[in-house]
């Protein structure tokens, strides 16, 4: 292990007995609230960080040199790189717009709304501020002469007195009479002069204005015809059931955005035509299995992010199909309004990955790199997220980093030739932090040890804050200067001392190879000799794409602590990162692709076949569990390789993709209407005939994400095929993530007896 990082104030482990359910349920009040929200405040004195306290966050700001730490000052001001050669630091917070003075260390808050504001956007001239309330954009311009000015008025509701007046009279009057022409040019405009731009359907999302204050790049989404769902809330302090409204469900129904150009000089708005990018009318190629499909038409756009060009009217755009097959890059002409395709990518499973998105309308990473000349974008071209430029001049595409890692994030440096990465270089389940120097493209080590950094970096980049965890250790908040192997201070000892008393175990990482010759990566909870009993339980993470066979801390800190209560009990337990897992690259997170309990199930028996071999298990003594889309493989394992393990317990689990929410499923599944077979073949409730062994299902009945009516269509299955061996455990009051202790701890009581009862 690399030695760039010496922890302090680190307590000894001490054993502490056997562990209790009723204990570790408790969640963050047996571990200790930790630090997260990592920011530097404006002057770059001070780190500052959230931890809850008696219930409610609060903000704290330790001082980097008077090693003092106070909670929140009411003239913070957090700092914000793109913002770094200027005097003056604009921040909207809760509806307020501010800023600092550096010259004076002082705050002043410009204008604040009931109203939700947005888009804060700086112009070529630094003393001109832009924010988004509403549907409509806003300038306040600094001086002597301090005022805001609305500078848009757009609206989806058309003049409908002018349109019923419409026609050949209507302009023969115009032109012939004066009074006329001039009546309509007055009703065409507000109080303030601004004359109503009506954009037609659909909600204004986002507002972006060019530099110099002239072109308005307009966002306008047009939601989906979708139903959407309810469940029911039982108990309530009224008495009364109360229904409650949901998401809905999974469907070729699309929503879509479009992008409009609005001149302040000419008072118009135009439509960009995005019909010549590449492929965009193209049919993927699950078509030609599908049992009934329409025929291809254009498909529905997102408009990601967009970079303006100062010198010039245009902006780069990241746009994206709405089945997220397909993404370009688009160099647009704020003048004309049309555009020149710039790049193309294609997936035929679907665009993703860290500093990409795996969500399609969430935007990836997008700056300059040299203003108006190449831009930088993450791409998943070589099979894992790496970071390119493009030289608009010219076309060509450099990588900039390469291998079989992944970068998980960029940090800006005030350097016009330096980035900081993080990545997970040194192994799959690592998250560290390098520097990047864009002429060489070398990149070197800051912090590299095993485990986790989340890092900000201060505004004069000489000192950096980080958070870092292990496996057994949760998260700390550190301060260090800002070089390879610098003492770090500890700043935060969040754990309680209860949770200090035992001797939490650092699992075992190890990797074999599946059936298919893909390494595999997992955890390892192995007893001690003299209490090994045979039998193992393996459980899976929630999420899909989520990683949990890492270095550091588990978001699944309860089951952390469960297995350890089940090496004390004889148990070894594994923890596998299967197929579609993150941090593992493009081939490992489409392997589900229209088969989800496919490969990813079969990491799972492969795994067995590994452990069985190589941990003196005993092949009919393995039990399987986990929550989300843990529980769904749990379902999947018992209903379509019924002899592969003795029991399961599904917490939370989808039963039928058809039933679940359109932006995590149609990207790996496409729709039900289209790709059935997709949908049958990776649904639990179509194999429930094949239940052979104990199952145990838990669900929050306030469950609004995998909804409690999953688990009851399943229910009903069961009961028509007349299947004995399964039970049903509901949670009236919770919804997906359990919040109560109690729940926590009978959920896993029941998932414990569980496993005495059918694995010793």
């Amino acid at each position: 292990m690399k030695k760039n990082l010496t922890l302090l104030f680190i307590i000894p482990f001490i054993s502490f007995g056997q562990l209790k359910l009723s204990k570790i349920m408790q969640g963050d009040d047996f571990v200790g609230h930790l630090p997260k929200d990592i920011k530097w405040d404006v002057s770059g004195r001070k780190v500052c960080y959230d931890q809850k306290v008696d219930g409610e966050f609060v903000t704290f700001c330790y001082d980097y040199k008077s090693k003092l730490i106070d909670s929140l000052v009411e003239d913070l001001i957090v700092f914000d790189r793109d913002q770094s050669l200027f005097n003056l630091q604009f921040q909207i917070i809760d509806n307020e717009l501010s800023y600092w003075d550096k010259t004076k260390n002082t705050k002043h808050v410009l204008f604040s709304s009931e109203q939700r504001l947005s888009n804060l956007q700086r112009g070529a001239d630094k003393n001109h501020i832009y924010f988004q309330l509403g549907d409509d954009l806003f300038e306040w311009c600094l001086g002597e002469q301090s005022k805001l000015k609305q500078i848009t008025n757009f609206t989806n509701k058309p003049n409908s007195k002018k349109q019923n007046l419409e026609g050949y009279l209507f302009d023969q009057q115009k032109e012939l009479f004066e009074y006329f022409s001039k009546k309509d040019a007055a009703d065409t405009h507000d109080e303030d002069g601004l004359k109503p731009i009506y954009t037609g359907d659909g909600d204004v999302i986002s507002l972006m204005v060019h530099p110099e204050g002239e072109f308005i790049l307009l966002k306008k989404h047009l939601r989906a015809e979708q139903k959407e769902t309810s469940y029911m809330s039982f108990v309530n302090a009224n008495g009364y059931t109360e229904t409650k409204r949901a998401r809905p469900k999974v469907s070729s129904n699309e929503p879509s955005q479009f992008m409009g150009i609005f001149s302040r000089t000419n008072d118009t708005l135009i439509w960009v035509d995005f019909s010549d990018l590449s492929g965009i009318d193209k049919k993927p190629l699950y078509i030609g299995v599908s049992d009934s499909v329409n025929e291809s038409v254009e498909r529905n756009l997102f408009m990601n992010n967009a970079l303006f060009l100062s010198s010039e009217n245009a902006a780069i755009l990241d746009v994206r199909s709405a089945d997220n097959k397909d993404r370009w890059m688009v160099l647009l002409d704020l003048e004309s309004g049309e555009g020149t395709e710039l790049i193309h990518e294609h997936d035929e499973a679907w665009i993703g990955g860290p500093g990409i998105s795996s969500w399609n309308m969430v935007p990836g990473y997008l700056s300059w790199m040299k203003d108006d000349e190449s831009f930088l974008f993450q791409s998943e071209r070589s099979g894992f997220s790496h970071l390119y430029s493009y030289d608009i001049s010219s076309g060509v595409i450099d990588t900039l980093t390469s291998g079989r890692f992944e970068i998980r994030s960029v940090i800006r440096s005030i350097k016009e030739n330096k980035l900081f990465i993080a990545c997970n270089r040194s192994h799959p389940g690592d998250r560290n932090l390098f520097v990047l120097n864009l002429n060489t493209k070398e990149l070197k080590p800051v912090l590299e040890n095993e485990g986790a950094y989340e890092v900000s970096i201060s505004p004069s980049e000489s000192v950096m804050a980080y958070r870092y965890s292990t496996s057994n250790r949760p998260w700390e908040l550190y301060v260090s200067k800002l070089k390879p192997g610098a003492e770090p201070f500890q700043i935060t000892s969040s754990t309680t001392k209860e949770f200090d008393k035992h001797d939490w175990m650092k699992p075992e990482f190890i990797d074999f190879e599946a059936g298919d010759g893909t390494t595999i990566y997992a955890r390892v909870y192995e007893p001690k000799a003299d209490r090994k009993n045979g039998a193992a339980v393996f459980f899976v993470h929630g999420a899909g794409y989520l990683q949990n066979a890492h270095h550091f801390w588990s978001g699944y800190f309860r089951e952390y602590m469960f297995h350890h209560l089940l090496v004390e009990k004889g148990y070894t337990v594994l923890d596998l990162d299967y197929r579609a897992s993150d941090g593992y690259g493009r081939d490992y997170r489409t392997a589900i692709y229209r088969h989800m309990g496919g490969r990813d199930l079969d990491d799972y028996i492969d795994a067995k076949k590994f452990m069985v071999e190589n941990y003196d298990l005993d092949s009919n003594r393995i039990g399987i569990y986990g929550g989300s889309y843990g529980g769904f493989i749990t379902l999947m394992a018992l209903l379509t390789k019924p002899e592969e393990f003795a029991c399961g317990a599904a917490l939370r689990s989808v039963t039928d993709w058809s039933h679940y929410n359109h932006e995590y499923t149609s990207n790996i599944l496409n729709y039900p209407e289209t790709d059935s077979l997709a949908y049958r073949r990776s649904s639990p409730i179509y194999f429930a005939e094949n239940l052979t062994k104990p199952l145990l299902m838990l669900h929050g009945m306030e469950d609004n994400n995998v909804q409690f009516q999953d688990v009851v269509r399943l229910s009903q299955r069961f009961i028509e095929l007349g299947k004995n061996d399964w039970e049903l455990a509901v949670f009236p009051i919770e919804a997906h993530g359990f919040k109560e202790a109690s729940s926590w701890t009978d959920e896993y009581r029941r998932i414990l007896e569980l496993f005495e009862k059918h694995l010793k």
